[in-house]
């Protein structure tokens, strides 16, 4: 099956990703939607059930939907537009296209760590507590902060004493920027990092003064959570809803591209040729390591995030085997944090079992990451490695992250350019919001959880301990 040449791009900030059921499967029809001058590849199943969308959109899905007035999905499911329903894609001279790059931001230094992971604990998308438990989100912030820095700034001195995140996102927009004018749509390509500088608050400042007239979000988030390119979502409307500017301004959000076929390739590409590094490549076990989320992220609050994950690593495996490259694969999850259960297998333990097992050769693929930060440079190549080869294995190698690499970088700006045409002011209905709100077995499960998270975090001696010693 070839991978699909589309991004999933919704032209609103009023998201719904409540379903589980986004992904593709192995049996598939492709179709092209051609907007303008733009084609983009779609995927079907054959038990489609057609929904009826404002703006006379037809939308074809293989899953129950909700509130779904002037979204476009244009990867998972099938979008026919009537005539004018999009804009051209021809650009006059007055016209300034932006790009905003997401990304989660890292501390420059070690003196950032702390307050870099109290703006990361103080998002409701990471540590999502019930209504009316918010209050506590910022003392719970403040408190785990302070208990997790000393590690992480043993982490982040290991790798040169700050993460490289920052430098990286800017090499990618300038490509990006050079590749789009190599395509001839010149454009303003902004980074938006979520918990350190520089803020989405700081993108959007840049973008109101240079006065950009539509806009394209791009994830550096292949594909879809809740907790990264939906919180910065989240941020982005919020934003938009009071400003009159913003709130007539067109915008795109491509939500999620991991099975762009672009992506897709390059990813095979660097999986091959680190292959070669081993004494037998074709006995080389394929190692995908992505980043975990809390297994109520999923089954609470239908969180997309596994189900991509996983057609991902079919695609890129897919790829591999029409090189005939047939290496046994697997995939687990790295970077859980605190009691709650994760998505499972964790990475460590599975290094152990495979061990166990007598692998002798391992290719670690950090999957869900395109730039290398702490997570690949510090948590796999150090603390999984050698946990590896004590485990038994005797030949590791890691494939690098895609970086700026060049056929990745083209087809983001690819991506850019098809999303274009879909580009359209913001809706600022909550209404997503409050019907998980109204859904009183979600609620009443985020209560239990909610009070005994506070419960634990405020009554525990050491918590309590560091809390006096941070105000002091």
């Amino acid at each position: 099956m070839e991978a699909a040449t589309s991004s999933r791009i919704v032209p609103q900030l009023n998201i719904n990703q409540n379903s589980a059921s986004l992904r593709p499967r192995a049996k598939m029809t492709s179709f092209f939607l051609k907007t303008s001058k733009v084609a983009v590849a779609l995927h079907s199943n054959s038990n489609d059930e057609k929904i009826s969308i404002a703006r006379g959109l037809s939308l074809s899905r293989p899953i129950q939907t909700k509130d779904l007035v002037g979204r476009t999905y244009s990867s998972s499911g099938v979008c026919t537009y009537p005539e004018g329903a999009t804009e051209s894609n021809s650009h006059t001279a007055e016209e300034k296209i932006g790009v905003m790059l997401l990304n989660l931001g890292g501390p420059d230094t070690l003196n950032d760590v702390q307050p870099f992971l109290y703006n990361l604990f103080a998002d409701p998308d990471i540590i999502r507590l019930p209504r009316m438990f918010r209050f506590l989100q910022r003392p719970l912030a403040q408190l785990i902060s302070v208990l997790r820095a000393p590690k992480s700034k043993e982490g982040y001195a290991s790798i040169g004493g700050g993460s490289p995140l920052r430098k990286i996102t800017d090499e990618q927009a300038n490509a990006i920027k050079f590749a789009l004018e190599a395509k001839e749509v010149p454009a303003n390509v902004y980074v938006a990092m979520r918990y350190w500088h520089p803020f989405t608050e700081e993108a959007i400042h840049q973008i109101k003064r240079d006065r950009i007239t539509r806009l394209v979000v791009l994830p550096l988030y292949p594909q879809y959570s809740i907790s990264t390119t939906g919180s910065s979502v989240r941020v982005l409307r919020d934003m938009f809803r009071d400003d009159i500017f913003l709130s007539r301004l067109p915008v795109a959000i491509i939500q999620s591209w991991y099975q762009r076929e672009g992506y897709i390739k390059s990813m095979a590409d660097l999986i091959q040729k680190e292959l070669q590094i081993f004494p037998d490549p074709k006995e080389a076990m394929i190692f995908f390591s992505a980043h975990g989320v809390p297994v109520s992220y999923v089954e609470d609050a239908g969180d997309p995030y596994k189900d991509q994950m996983e057609d991902c690593i079919f695609l890129i495996m897919q790829e591999l085997k029409s090189r005939g490259v047939n290496n046994d694969h697997t995939l687990a999850f790295q970077s859980r944090v605190g009691p709650v259960q994760w998505l499972k297998p964790y990475t460590d333990e599975v290094l152990v079992e495979l061990g166990q097992q007598g692998v002798k050769s391992l290719l670690a693929v950090p999957i869900s990451f395109v730039s290398e930060h702490i997570e690949t440079l510090e948590e796999i190549d150090m603390e999984y490695k050698e946990l590896a080869l004590e485990s038994g294995i005797v030949n590791w190698g890691r494939v690098p992250a895609l970086n700026c690499t060049p056929s990745f970088i083209t087809d983001l700006a690819d991506a850019v350019i098809e999303a274009l045409p879909s580009a359209m002011a913001i809706s600022t209905s909550d209404t997503t919001s409050e019907e998980a709100e109204n859904d009183v077995v979600g609620y009443a499960v985020k209560l239990f959880f909610g009070s005994f998270l506070a419960f634990i975090l405020l009554l525990s001696p050491k918590v309590i301990s560091a809390f006096r010693t941070s105000i002091l």
